[in-house]
C-alpha cells in the first residue's frame, strides 16, 4: 500500500509538466516572400525608368525629386510666400489624376474642391507626401511609381493594380488653427 501511495504519487507528478508545443507540418522557407520582393523591385525599376524616359522627353520642364520618390515640376511658383504647411494647419486644396500617357482618370472639377487639416490628409500615399512641399496659391505636376499611387490594390473604381500616375495638385489656401482644434 505505501508503495501504490508512491507510484499514484509519482505517476501524477510526472503528468504535471506542461504541454509540450506542437511541432509545425510546413516550414516556410520564406521563398515566397523573397519572390514578392523582387517582383515589386523589378516593377518598381521598369516604372522609374517610364518616369525618367518623360523627364528626358520633357524639354519644358525642370523636374525635381521628392525625398519620398515622387518626381515634380512647378507651374505655379510663387516665389514671394513664405505661407508653408503646419501640422495643424486646414489646408484646402484641388487636384487631378492622370495616367502617364496623359489618359484623365479623374478631373479636378470630378474630385472638386478638398479641405483636411494638414496631419489628417486622406489622399493616396504619393500625394499625401506632396501636399507639403507646396505653399499656398502654388501648383504643380507630380509622378508617381504606383508604390506611391494606388499600389496593388488600385482605388476599386477606375484605378489599376500596380499604374504608375500624374497628378496636378494646386494648393488653395492655408488657413493656420488655433491650438486646441
Amino acid at each position: 500500500m505505501k508503495y501504490f501511495g508512491f507510484l499514484i504519487f509519482l505517476v501524477g507528478l510526472i503528468s504535471c509538466q506542461g504541454p509540450e508545443p506542437r511541432k509545425p507540418v510546413k516550414v516556410n522557407s520564406g521563398s515566397s516572400f523573397k519572390a514578392s520582393i523582387e517582383r515589386t523591385r523589378a516593377l518598381l525599376a521598369k516604372e522609374e525608368k517610364l518616369i525618367q524616359e518623360i523627364i528626358a522627353r520633357d524639354s519644358v520642364h525642370t523636374y525635381l525629386q521628392s525625398a519620398s520618390g515622387s518626381w515634380y515640376y512647378y507651374n505655379v511658383k510663387d516665389e514671394v510666400s513664405t505661407k508653408k504647411l503646419e501640422p495643424n494647419d486646414l489646408v484646402t486644396l484641388t487636384y487631378n489624376i492622370v495616367s502617364l500617357s496623359n489618359d484623365t482618370i479623374y478631373k479636378m472639377k470630378d474630385i472638386g474642391i478638398r479641405k483636411f487639416l494638414a496631419s489628417k490628409l486622406d489622399l493616396f500615399p504619393g500625394l499625401r507626401n506632396s501636399v507639403p512641399l507646396l505653399k499656398e496659391n502654388e501648383t504643380a505636376t507630380f509622378l508617381f511609381p504606383s508604390s506611391l499611387a494606388y499600389g496593388y490594390h488600385g482605388d476599386n473604381n477606375k484605378i489599376g493594380a500596380n499604374i504608375p500616375l500624374k497628378s496636378t495638385l494646386t494648393i488653395l489656401k492655408i488657413e493656420k488653427q488655433q491650438e486646441g482644434f
